[in-house]
Order: C-alpha cells, then sequence, then structure tokens
C-alpha cells in the first residue's frame, strides 16, 4: 500500500449551524466540517451544544454531497435540501441512544467545502487513496 509522502490531506471549514428547537426557534452552533483525505468515504462534523465536550459524527461523503440536492439516508443521519426565509438550506437529522438532532446548515458554505473534498478526492477514486486499487492489482496478478 502507497502512502501519500506528505501525509493526508485535510480539508475543514468552520461554520455556524442551528439547532432546530421547534419551528420557529433554533440556536446558534459552532461546528466544524472535516474530510481527510485517508479515510476518503468519510466526512466528520464536530460541534459544541451546551457541554464541554463536543460530539462527533462520522458518515458516508456520498450521503451529504446527495443531501445538498435531494433527500439522503435513512436511520441515523438523514439529509435534504430546504429553504428558510428564501436562504438555501441543508438539513441533517442524526438520532442515537442519547436523542435525536436537527441541524441546519447554509448550501453555500457546505457545497463550496464539498466541492474542496470532491477535488481532494474526486468522486470514484477513494479505492486508490487506500490503495485499494494496488491491492486488488496485486491479488488478480497471483
Amino acid at each position: 500500500m502507497h502512502t501519500n509522502p506528505t501525509g493526508p490531506t485535510v480539508v475543514e471549514r468552520e461554520l455556524e449551524l442551528r439547532l432546530i428547537l421547534s419551528p420557529e426557534s433554533g440556536i446558534p452552533v459552532p461546528a466544524r466540517l472535516g474530510y481527510h483525505t485517508d479515510d476518503p468515504y468519510a466526512v466528520h462534523i464536530t460541534f459544541h451544544i451546551d457541554s464541554g465536550h463536543p460530539v462527533h459524527w462520522t458518515f458516508a461523503r456520498d450521503l451529504l454531497v446527495e443531501g445538498v440536492f435531494r433527500p439522503s439516508g435513512h436511520g441515523d443521519v438523514r439529509v435534504w435540501p430546504s429553504k428558510t426565509e428564501g436562504r438555501s438550506v441543508v438539513l441533517v437529522a442524526l438520532s442515537s441512544p442519547d436523542g435525536d438532532a436537527l441541524l441546519e446548515a447554509p448550501t453555500p458554505q457546505v457545497s463550496a467545502w464539498l466541492e474542496r473534498t470532491l477535488r481532494a478526492v474526486p468522486p470514484g477514486t477513494e479505492g486508490t487513496q487506500l490503495g485499494i486499487d494496488d491491492g486488488l492489482a496485486e491479488l488478480l496478478a497471483r
């Protein structure tokens, strides 16, 4: 397996999400979107809600890419586009044994960050980042 000599590329973005409490109210939540080329299928969201401990979620990059345009995902993570006060937003519903959260993110910022991740690792090339293709070629050559 070959690795990038300079180490993995990390694409991060700080942004403010809104934790939706009811149709009329929400609270701002500082968050960080993270993408690591050595974990090319996943995106990471870290946010701080009323506690000293940040909350980390990891899910498929494809889910977020698709969720910008149409409802995507099921189970623990669901993502879909919406509008609020004339602005385009992406809604992310998270479910865990600890409870559920509905977060709203500004579409332009999420899209710009996703574009950077797609430039770092174009869709369909994730396996080459992990050396999977090399491993397969080696297996098949035997």
